[in-house]
């Protein structure tokens, strides 16, 4: 729903009526409502309709209704005096990613052109859309909305068309406005997208009109759409380096109807073809590998920003590029381990210590984040001093680059490919992601310790999924019931717990029974650490420390048996793994909760993968241990197929059906 008077850019229009994230969203005389939202669309229409004689109470809407699911790119907008033409979900998008636009009686079909003009497809000069079309922005006859009918069928009755029927007056307020503010004050909240330097504005007469053109003349708005399609906090690398012409890539990508999932794909496979480089073992192949790793990156930037120019946000979407992320980077140390093996160099434990570090690095990120998502009195003089120091420019860098986030670990292990061994990279990177965790988990802490927050139930239940309880600890926690330990005390029994069974792992002798009794306990320490609510200050630090009691007992169990394969084994079931808990952190963050109780039973849970393990290192390292690697790969692979099935599973259903899109907009480095 747009008023006919509206002036401003279609990019503001854009930004309110064509992204699907929102069941809402609404800028100053514009709204548009997600199925999801329209039943309280339809009450609101119902309580501003009002039976004024000969006319509404709202004036200058020349058409309102549903608009359907937007086209990720289009703006379709009837032309001057058209009352009900045309859906925001029809329009083919222009060969320059601009909206098409309907052109008025007699003039045939056209688009407005860009910054610097345009031209059809075919390159001939692109007829001018409607007498009101301007470069950069339209004017009242290009924003007569174009609906459905049903709405007023299905309890609006003929308010819009009364509305349409008489002109407004000036300093009348404008419908889309008032439903918006109808729709706040109820059960749908409205998303009032950030514009910035964009016009969308309602002007009350004439000389308002002229001010608004003018500031509407006076903005690039092509210049406006590529800056907003990166994002407004990244990584040093990925600032200066990549998205000053990666941006103009995603354009590029828009105006020939490239999808940012096609995107996503195209990283995915250039980052496999620099593992199977790597894999070679030769100069030329560690050379080239690092080339293309550097490519996927820029790909991976690239599919987000084209997501952002051309509003293509979807569920699938975005778990497919969080996916792909870690399913490059560990494809990657795979093949750095495959390459120094044909030369002679053993370093499959680099490799999966690698993966090991970087999986437990990210779980600190999610659970701290989950723990603190909505907690209350969300301050502490940590987080005061980090807010004074971002304010002074070199060190909003200098913390940035610290951190290691995946632009420069990405450059970083690109470079280091090409020049040096696999073992110098997987060193290198092991010592800066130890560096980085230590200097990222001991600021939260820090900043835990001096926040008084009270954290709510909902955090409480994300650390409980994120924790990946199985049946056996689940027990324990069950039989604990209200004697269950509180207080500061359940991240010590996990870190109790994990000293016990990794400690275990590294000292006792090959083929005895100590890891499985320290396993045992291990087990009942981590029930004991969830039997209460995780909503201890501390209590985010429960769910990384099982991941790395579960992680670094199969890392060092497969270590010392010096079994032929057991650590190439041991990298797959990490990795299997590891794809649970990060799918399970993608469903939280998507608002569909944690993945099915079944699966989890399934699979184990961390406590019975962790005691399976070290039951299949004291049975079967006698002898030549190889039993010892069938059992590690037998367990990845029925690990893996349940969890890639359920998850596929999921997602594409969850797709198909209406799931809210997502899409990370924190710009925080991954």
């Amino acid at each position: 729903m747009v008023d006919a008077r509206f002036v401003g850019h279609l990019q503001s229009l854009r930004l309110a009526l064509t992204d699907p994230r929102f069941p809402a969203a609404a800028v100053p005389g514009a709204l548009t409502a997600q199925p999801q939202a329209r039943p309280a669309l339809l009450r609101a229409l119902d309580g501003q309709a009002a039976p004024a004689p000969g006319g509404a109470r709202h004036g200058g809407v020349t058409a309102a209704g549903t608009v359907g699911t937007p086209h990720a790119d289009g703006l379709a907008s009837a032309g001057a005096g058209a009352r009900r033409t045309g859906t925001l979900d029809g329009p083919r998008p222009a060969a320059d990613g601009g909206p098409t636009i309907p052109a008025q009686p007699g003039e045939g079909r056209g688009r407005v052109p860009g910054p610097a003009g345009g031209a059809d497809d075919d390159g001939a000069p692109a007829p001018s859309a409607s007498p009101g079309a301007t470069e950069r922005g339209i004017g009242a006859s290009e924003t007569d909305a174009p609906v459905d009918d049903r709405l007023a069928d299905e309890g609006a009755g003929a308010a819009p068309s009364r509305a349409a029927s008489t002109p407004a007056e000036p300093g009348t307020d404008t419908l889309p406005d008032a439903l918006a503010a109808a729709l706040d004050a109820g059960d749908a909240p409205v998303q009032r997208p950030a514009l910035g330097v964009l016009v969308a504005e309602v002007p009350d007469g004439p000389d308002a009109r002229r001010a608004a053109e003018e500031a509407v003349a006076g903005v690039d708005e092509e210049a406006v759409r590529l800056r907003g399609a990166v994002k407004p906090r990244d990584g040093f690398f990925t600032t200066f380096a990549i998205s000053p012409y990666s941006r103009y890539l995603a354009r590029w990508c828009a105006r020939r109807g490239l999808t940012p999932n096609q995107v996503t794909t195209a990283s995915l496979v250039t980052a496999l073809i620099a593992a199977a480089c790597a894999a070679t073992g030769t100069r030329a192949g560690f050379a080239a590998a690092g080339v293309l790793l550097l490519g996927s990156f820029v790909l991976d930037c690239t599919d987000g920003q084209l997501a952002r120019y051309s509003l293509q946000y979807s569920t699938l979407g975005a778990w497919l590029d969080a996916t792909f992320d870690r399913a490059k980077e560990y494809a990657y140390y795979a093949g750095l381990a495959l390459g120094a093996a044909r030369g002679g160099d053993d370093v499959w434990a680099l490799a999966l210590g690698a993966m090991v570090l970087q999986t437990v690095r990210h779980v600190v990120d999610f659970s701290f984040t989950e723990a603190n998502h909505d907690a209350a009195a969300n301050t502490s003089p940590t987080a005061a001093l980090s807010g004074r120091l971002d304010r002074v420019g070199w060190t909003v860098w200098a913390r940035r680059m610290i951190v290691l986030p995946i632009g420069e670990r990405w450059a970083l292990i690109a470079v280091l490919t090409a020049f040096t061994s696999p073992r110098v990279t997987l060193t290198v990177l092991l010592a800066g992601c130890a560096l980085a965790a230590c200097y990222t988990t001991g600021g939260r802490v820090l900043r835990s310790v001096t926040r008084r927050a009270h954290r709510t139930d909902r955090a409480a239940r994300a650390l409980a999924d994120l924790a990946d309880t199985g049946p056996l600890s689940g027990a324990v926690a069950r039989l604990a019931g209200a004697g269950a330990v509180r207080g500061p005390l359940a991240p010590v029994l996990a870190a109790l717990g994990a000293a016990t069974v990794t400690g275990a792992a590294l000292w006792a002798p090959l083929g005895s029974w100590w890891p499985v009794l320290a396993a045992a306990g291990y087990v009942v320490l981590a029930g004991l650490a969830v039997a209460a609510p995780l909503k201890g200050a501390l209590d985010w630090l429960v769910p990384p420390l099982l991941r790395t009691a579960e992680y670094a007992t199969v890392l060092v169990l497969a270590a010392r048996s010096e079994v032929n394969g057991a650590l190439p084994a041991a990298f797959g079931l990490v990795s299997a793994v590891a794809y649970h808990h990060y799918d399970t952190v993608y469903r939280i963050r998507g608002g569909t909760g944690a993945p099915p109780a079944w699966l989890v039973r399934a699979t184990g849970g961390h406590d019975g993968r962790t005691l399976a393990v070290t039951v299949a290192a004291a049975l079967l390292l006698g002898g030549t241990g190889q039993g010892f690697t069938l059992a590690l790969t037998a367990l990845a692979v029925v690990i893996a197929v349940a969890v890639l099935v359920e998850s596929v599973r999921f997602w594409v259903s969850a797709s198909a059906g209406g799931a809210p899109a997502v899409h990370d907009e924190t710009g925080e480095p991954a």
